[in-house]
């Protein structure tokens, strides 16, 4: 009897293990499967040049990529090309937060139930929420300069509008680089990129102020200087005395760093990771760089540094985008995606509503005043006729790098029904944010608002 029940507690025990090892085998399937089913070794899904099926389109039906047995055909438009390559990926896969790369069990035509088998045959297609004209014109604003990026996304629905990087290359002449290249060709800028903001980043500090202190009756008066223990924050110009709404316009340094020196390093951490720029934001299986900061509260000059933009301040392009669209839209901004969505998810969509995966940055009385204020930025300094037609806030940054030009940087929103745009402009080397990065957003938006 004694043998019969263990036999019987071992059958049961290796029942057990069967049951188990066949729950975690369809767990496995059914959050890996289309990564085994798409594998690269696969030789009837690839070619020696890539993927042997799918198209992908941006948002107005312009084919963007053709994948075939004798390899990809791009469009025949070389800015087209240029400007849309890190969103729409090569061949070989070398862009990993591209279309090709992150969407290749769509194109293929994966599912549980038939695999990689097309039951109604022919290529699977993919359309993309880009807009491949204003891609296009963002690329021939940054070729000519060395690096940088344009961001422009839909703040309300999540659709990127535009996503182009630069270096660029052209995809029917791929390059072949050298072991140890540092040109960064094939890095997507907007997305897998940091780099230095300045004074971009002053609307963090200014949110900061707003939530934590009497920002209503703050004065500081510019001398052009100002000392710590020694050493100097200092200005472009003696600015004279300002409130916190003309100490953003001008782009104070000497009055930011007084904020940070009173705010605390505690405070501004808290800040920037509130505000999403350490976040890594998950879009459809792309995601972004994390930002890195460093507030120093035991060197005060560090701390004032780091709260107008500099010192250690490391700032994703795509984080700050979404921060900007936060502040267009009272405090919370969709999350970005890049897959338009299918025929059937439309219809449902317009039926019910989108269940939209939004992110609360702000309260709403903190982002209508930072929106107010940056749109008086664009009134009182930039110039509303330098963007003509738009109803535009903005803050430009030029981030000093220690044996470089600086970093001209341009961020903000349109307060438009019709287009609620939030965007980045990134130039990296490129010097001054209102020379530079702003005229870059003008164009891009010009083109994405034009009938």
């Amino acid at each position: 009897m004694r043998r019969m029940e263990r036999r019987a507690l071992m059958g049961l025990a290796l029942a057990l293990i069967l049951f188990g090892g066949l729950v975690l085998f369809v767990y496995r399937f059914v959050v890996h499967g289309a990564e085994w089913a798409t594998f690269y070794g696969n030789q009837s899904l690839y070619s020696g040049e890539g993927l042997t099926s799918g198209k992908v389109y941006d948002r107005n039906g312009i084919i963007l990529v053709e994948n075939s047995p004798d390899g990809p055909i791009y469009n025949d438009d070389y800015y087209i090309r240029l400007g849309t390559i890190h969103a729409v990926g090569d061949s070989r896969g070398n862009i990993s937060t591209a279309a090709l790369s992150a969407y290749r069990d769509k194109l293929i035509g994966y599912n549980l139930i038939t695999g990689t088998y097309k039951i109604k045959g022919g290529n699977e297609d993919i359309k993309l929420t880009l807009d491949a004209n204003a891609c296009s014109v963002a690329y021939q604003w940054l070729s000519d300069y060395e690096a940088g990026s344009v961001g422009v996304y839909n703040y309300k629905t999540g659709e990127i509008l535009c996503l182009a990087s630069a270096p660029s290359f052209d995809p029917f002449y791929p390059p072949e680089l050298d072991e140890g290249d540092t040109s960064g060709i094939y890095l997507n800028r907007f997305l897998s990129a940091t780099l230095t903001p300045g004074s971009i980043f002053k609307t963090v500090t200014a949110a900061a102020a707003i939530e934590n202190m009497d920002w209503q009756n703050f004065y500081y008066y510019c001398e052009g200087e100002r000392e710590v223990n020694g050493e100097y924050v200092t200005c472009m110009d003696v600015h004279g005395e300002l409130d916190l709404e003309d100490a953003l316009a001008v782009s104070c340094n000497c009055a930011f760093s007084v904020i940070a020196e009173e705010l605390g390093g505690n405070v501004l951490n808290a800040y920037v990771e509130k505000l999403g720029l350490t976040k890594v934001y998950n879009m459809e299986g792309i995601k972004n760089a994390a930002g890195s900061f460093s507030f120093p509260d035991d060197v005060p000059i560090n701390l004032g540094w780091a709260g107008v933009g500099q010192y250690e301040d490391e700032l994703n392009p795509c984080s700050m985008m979404i921060y900007m669209g936060a502040i267009a839209n009272g405090g919370e901004a969709a999350v970005p995606r890049m897959l338009s969505p299918s025929f059937i998810s439309s219809i449902i969509n317009e039926r019910i509503g989108a269940i939209q995966d939004n992110v609360e940055l702000l309260d709403q009385g903190t982002a209508d005043i930072l929106s107010d204020m940056m749109i008086y930025n664009v009134e009182t300094v930039y110039g509303k006729d330098n963007f003509p037609g738009l109803y535009i806030g903005g803050k430009t940054g030029t981030g000093e790098v220690e044996g470089k030009e600086p970093n001209a940087t341009f961020a903000g929103f349109l307060l438009d029904p019709d287009h609620p745009y939030a965007f980045v402009v990134t130039v990296e080397n490129g010097g001054s944010g209102q020379y530079v990065a702003a005229p870059i957003a003008n164009a891009v938006l010009q083109e994405l608002v034009a009938p």
